[in-house]
């Protein structure tokens, strides 16, 4: 795979706190820790998309009341089957 370098500019604060996790063995570099923070975000971009595509497809096609009753039939016996 290839990379690119990047210049990236963080508040003293933010810095220390990195320098932090990096110390303590979190990550093994600046490098990485900003790397998977970056994984971290854009994988989250990608499942508010999707939570939101979800959403608009039960806006335009709202569940029908024998669907929610189904629904609600397989929550309730799932919560029973908990050894809680």
């Amino acid at each position: 795979m290839s990379t690119t370098q990047i210049a990236v500019r963080l508040p003293d604060s933010l810095l220390t706190r990195l320098d932090d996790l990096v110390t303590a063995g979190i990550f093994k570099s600046r490098a990485a820790a900003v790397r998977a923070g970056v994984e971290k975000v854009t994988a989250e971009s990608a499942r508010q998309k999707i939570d939101d595509a979800i959403i608009e497809g039960y806006r335009r096609v709202p569940p029908t009341d024998d669907e929610l009753g189904a629904a609600r039939a397989f929550l309730r016996s799932s919560i029973l089957e908990e050894p809680w």
